[in-house]
Protein backbone atom coordinates (compact mmCIF):
# COMPACT_ATOMS: atom_id res chain seq x y z
CA UNK A 1 0.00 0.00 0.00
CA UNK A 2 1.54 3.37 -1.01
CA UNK A 3 2.47 5.74 1.75
CA UNK A 4 0.54 8.99 1.69
CA UNK A 5 2.60 12.02 2.68
CA UNK A 6 1.57 13.36 6.02
CA UNK A 7 0.82 17.00 6.57
CA UNK A 8 3.99 17.14 8.64
CA UNK A 9 6.28 16.01 5.83
CA UNK A 10 7.56 19.05 3.91
CA UNK A 11 6.77 18.91 0.23
CA UNK A 12 9.30 20.19 -2.30
CA UNK A 13 8.65 23.70 -3.54
CA UNK A 14 8.16 23.21 -7.26
CA UNK A 15 6.60 26.57 -7.96
CA UNK A 16 8.21 28.53 -10.74
CA UNK A 17 11.37 30.42 -9.81
CA UNK A 18 11.94 33.64 -11.76
CA UNK A 19 15.19 35.28 -12.82
CA UNK A 20 16.36 38.62 -11.56
CA UNK A 21 16.46 41.70 -13.77
CA UNK A 22 19.61 42.12 -15.85
CA UNK A 23 22.46 44.29 -14.60
CA UNK A 24 23.55 46.09 -17.73
CA UNK A 25 24.82 49.37 -19.07
CA UNK A 26 24.72 50.14 -22.79
CA UNK A 27 28.55 50.28 -23.00
CA UNK A 28 29.12 46.77 -21.57
CA UNK A 29 32.07 44.90 -23.04
CA UNK A 30 31.63 41.65 -21.12
CA UNK A 31 28.39 39.81 -20.39
CA UNK A 32 28.41 37.14 -17.68
CA UNK A 33 25.46 34.78 -17.88
CA UNK A 34 24.42 32.42 -15.11
CA UNK A 35 21.66 29.83 -15.29
CA UNK A 36 19.05 30.79 -12.65
CA UNK A 37 19.77 32.26 -9.21
CA UNK A 38 19.76 29.83 -6.31
CA UNK A 39 17.31 29.92 -3.44
CA UNK A 40 19.32 32.36 -1.29
CA UNK A 41 19.84 34.74 -4.18
CA UNK A 42 16.16 34.65 -5.10
CA UNK A 43 15.12 35.21 -1.48
CA UNK A 44 17.49 38.18 -1.21
CA UNK A 45 16.71 39.39 -4.76
CA UNK A 46 20.48 39.69 -5.27
CA UNK A 47 22.83 37.97 -7.65
CA UNK A 48 25.16 35.44 -6.03
CA UNK A 49 23.93 36.02 -2.47
CA UNK A 50 24.99 32.61 -1.12
CA UNK A 51 28.09 33.30 1.00
CA UNK A 52 29.89 30.24 -0.38
CA UNK A 53 29.34 31.16 -4.02
CA UNK A 54 32.65 32.37 -5.40
CA UNK A 55 31.30 34.76 -8.04
CA UNK A 56 32.26 37.97 -6.23
CA UNK A 57 35.75 36.66 -5.44
CA UNK A 58 36.20 35.60 -9.05
CA UNK A 59 35.04 38.97 -10.39
CA UNK A 60 37.31 40.69 -7.87
CA UNK A 61 40.19 38.90 -9.55
CA UNK A 62 38.97 39.77 -13.05
CA UNK A 63 38.58 43.46 -12.17
CA UNK A 64 41.61 43.58 -9.85
CA UNK A 65 39.58 45.23 -7.12
CA UNK A 66 37.96 43.90 -3.96
CA UNK A 67 34.25 43.58 -4.65
CA UNK A 68 33.73 41.25 -1.68
CA UNK A 69 34.37 44.10 0.77
CA UNK A 70 31.62 46.22 -0.80
CA UNK A 71 27.90 46.15 -0.15
CA UNK A 72 25.69 44.66 -2.84
CA UNK A 73 24.63 47.95 -4.46
CA UNK A 74 28.27 49.09 -4.65
CA UNK A 75 29.26 45.76 -6.22
CA UNK A 76 26.61 46.20 -8.90
CA UNK A 77 27.71 49.80 -9.51
CA UNK A 78 31.32 48.65 -9.91
CA UNK A 79 30.33 46.00 -12.45
CA UNK A 80 28.48 48.61 -14.50
CA UNK A 81 31.32 51.11 -14.20
CA UNK A 82 33.82 48.48 -15.33
CA UNK A 83 31.60 47.57 -18.31
CA UNK A 84 30.45 44.17 -17.08
CA UNK A 85 26.83 43.10 -17.60
CA UNK A 86 25.18 40.31 -15.67
CA UNK A 87 22.09 38.21 -16.33
CA UNK A 88 20.78 34.65 -16.44
CA UNK A 89 19.79 32.52 -19.41
CA UNK A 90 16.81 30.96 -17.64
CA UNK A 91 13.85 33.30 -17.18
CA UNK A 92 11.82 30.85 -15.13
CA UNK A 93 11.83 27.22 -14.20
CA UNK A 94 10.67 24.77 -11.60
CA UNK A 95 13.41 23.57 -9.32
CA UNK A 96 13.75 21.83 -5.98
CA UNK A 97 16.74 23.38 -4.27
CA UNK A 98 19.39 25.36 -6.10
CA UNK A 99 21.13 22.94 -8.44
CA UNK A 100 21.09 23.40 -12.19
CA UNK A 101 20.51 19.67 -12.60
CA UNK A 102 17.11 20.09 -10.93
CA UNK A 103 15.84 22.71 -13.42
CA UNK A 104 12.55 21.66 -15.06
CA UNK A 105 10.00 23.34 -17.33
CA UNK A 106 12.52 25.95 -18.43
CA UNK A 107 11.65 29.20 -20.18
CA UNK A 108 14.61 31.26 -21.32
CA UNK A 109 15.42 34.95 -21.24
CA UNK A 110 15.89 36.63 -24.61
CA UNK A 111 19.67 36.82 -24.40
CA UNK A 112 19.97 37.35 -28.18
CA UNK A 113 17.84 40.50 -27.93
CA UNK A 114 19.93 41.79 -25.03
CA UNK A 115 23.26 41.34 -26.77
CA UNK A 116 21.86 43.03 -29.88
CA UNK A 117 21.56 46.20 -27.75
CA UNK A 118 25.22 46.11 -26.66
CA UNK A 119 27.36 47.55 -29.48
CA UNK A 120 30.61 47.40 -27.46
CA UNK A 121 30.18 43.79 -26.34
CA UNK A 122 33.34 41.76 -26.90
CA UNK A 123 33.00 38.63 -24.78
CA UNK A 124 30.35 36.44 -23.20
CA UNK A 125 31.20 34.33 -20.17
CA UNK A 126 28.83 31.53 -19.28
CA UNK A 127 28.97 30.75 -15.56
CA UNK A 128 28.86 26.95 -15.73
CA UNK A 129 27.74 24.24 -18.10
CA UNK A 130 23.98 24.68 -17.76
CA UNK A 131 24.27 28.36 -18.61
CA UNK A 132 26.44 27.53 -21.60
CA UNK A 133 24.09 24.83 -22.89
CA UNK A 134 20.92 26.93 -22.64
CA UNK A 135 22.62 30.18 -23.67
CA UNK A 136 24.36 28.90 -26.79
CA UNK A 137 21.04 27.64 -28.13
CA UNK A 138 19.82 31.23 -28.00
CA UNK A 139 22.82 33.03 -29.47
CA UNK A 140 23.97 30.42 -31.99
CA UNK A 141 23.90 32.77 -34.96
CA UNK A 142 25.40 35.69 -33.02
CA UNK A 143 28.10 33.75 -31.15
CA UNK A 144 30.73 34.14 -33.87
CA UNK A 145 30.77 37.91 -33.25
CA UNK A 146 32.07 37.43 -29.70
CA UNK A 147 34.62 35.51 -27.76
CA UNK A 148 32.63 32.94 -25.81
CA UNK A 149 33.93 31.37 -22.60
CA UNK A 150 32.34 28.43 -20.83
CA UNK A 151 33.63 29.20 -17.34
CA UNK A 152 33.77 26.81 -14.40
CA UNK A 153 30.73 27.46 -12.24
CA UNK A 154 31.18 29.83 -9.32
CA UNK A 155 28.81 27.62 -7.34
CA UNK A 156 30.19 25.91 -4.23
CA UNK A 157 28.74 22.69 -5.67
CA UNK A 158 31.30 22.84 -8.49
CA UNK A 159 34.19 21.50 -6.48
CA UNK A 160 37.29 22.29 -8.51
CA UNK A 161 39.57 24.57 -6.52
CA UNK A 162 39.25 28.33 -6.47
CA UNK A 163 42.60 28.84 -8.20
CA UNK A 164 41.54 26.70 -11.17
CA UNK A 165 38.32 28.68 -11.43
CA UNK A 166 40.18 31.97 -11.06
CA UNK A 167 42.60 31.24 -13.88
CA UNK A 168 39.72 30.43 -16.25
CA UNK A 169 37.72 33.50 -15.23
CA UNK A 170 40.79 35.71 -15.59
CA UNK A 171 40.37 35.44 -19.39
CA UNK A 172 37.53 37.96 -19.14
CA UNK A 173 39.88 40.72 -17.96
CA UNK A 174 41.44 41.22 -21.39
CA UNK A 175 38.09 42.33 -22.87
CA UNK A 176 37.48 45.18 -20.45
Amino acid sequence: MPHEPSAEMPQPDLTFKHALAPVVACDARVLVLGSLPGERSLAAARYYAHPQNQFWRLMSSVLDEDLVALGYDARIARLRARRVALWDVVARARRKGSTDAALRDISVNDVAALIATLPDLRAIGFNGGASFTHGMRQIRTQAERYVVHCLPSSSPMHTIGFEAKRSAWQALASYL
